[in-house]
């Protein structure tokens, strides 16, 4: 069976009616892990059928707001809906993973701090608790975030997870990619990078490359969003030397999703690359056949 790639945000800090931030969930067999929390990523994880108390590995690429913005209210569902049997969950990120964590819950000094407080004192909450089959005392949460850098980050039953630097808006925010390895496939996340001979070494020969393709290539020539990111181009060249067998397409800009602007980005980037791509529209499923 082939791990489950559903896409739950393909956008941008660009609030739009088909897309918003950045966020993608993966299952292989019974574990489910996600892949950066932009905005709104809990509310299209519930559209998407999932509950945040499935998810136990979460991984960011780097903290620009379209990528954790919602990570408080992701941190906070998934309290709110435990009962207490959960597996703790495990945060990784680049620099600042860690900060921003304990900036969040940290007992005592964390912006939500006082919801958890009130969950596991009052009674209504403890009431509501132990309807969910939760049992007394309700504790608070426990998050194992970690800083990571390059190399292997995590594993799991049947998956390992490797992390890559790429080039993105250093230094400012460190970034990665990541790849998982699993009995049913590998897995790339380019996050938001422009192409570069780190990514793809970690994409080469993987089943999937989830690639960010922001714009058509002629908006990157000669400017910052050519040194930052990638576009039709970067994509494709990127797929076609790394020899990958499948590219889904995200992190595409509003004007992107305009049929005329669309078909042209589709053109550019199936002029290099000859493999199967995904348009990568939120709450889409990655087909793998």
């Amino acid at each position: 069976m082939a791990p489950r790639v559903i896409i739950l945000g393909s956008g941008t800090p660009t609030p739009h009616t088909a897309r918003w931030g950045t966020s993608f969930l993966v299952g292989i067999g019974d574990e489910w892990m996600m892949f950066d929390c932009g905005f709104a990523a809990t509310y299209k994880l519930a559209k998407a059928g999932f509950m945040a108390t499935q998810v136990d590995n979460l991984f960011f690429t780097h903290h620009h707001s379209d990528h954790d913005a919602d990570y408080p209210s992701f941190l906070l569902t998934r309290f709110d809906m435990s009962i207490g049997k959960e597996k703790e969950l495990n945060v990784y990120g680049p620099t600042l993973t860690e900060q921003l964590t304990e900036r969040l819950l940290g007992e005592g000094v964390g912006a939500f701090w006082h919801d958890i407080v009130a969950r596991t004192n009052h009674p209504l909450s403890l009431g509501a608790y132990e309807q969910r089959g939760g049992k007394l005392p309700r504790k608070p949460p426990k998050i194992n975030a970690r800083d990571i850098g390059p190399g292997t980050v995590a594993t799991g039953k049947n998956w390992e997870i490797t992390a890559a630097p790429v080039d993105h808006v250093q230094p400012y925010l460190d970034s990665l990619a990541y790849r998982i390895d699993s009995d049913e496939g590998s897995i790339v996340f380019s996050g938001d990078t422009r192409p570069c001979a780190s990514l793809t070494n970690l994409a080469h020969g993987a089943d999937l490359l989830v690639m960010e393709c922001i714009r058509l290539e002629r908006e990157h020539e000669g400017n910052a969003f050519g040194d930052s990111e990638t576009g039709t181009y970067g994509a494709g060249q990127t797929a076609k030397d790394a020899g990958v067998k499948r590219l889904a397409l995200v992190h595409q800009v509003p004007a992107m999703d305009e049929p005329v602007m669309h078909a042209q980005a589709l053109k550019e980037v199936t002029s290099i690359y000859d493999g199967p791509v995904v348009w990568g529209d939120e709450l889409l499923e990655v087909p793998w056949e």
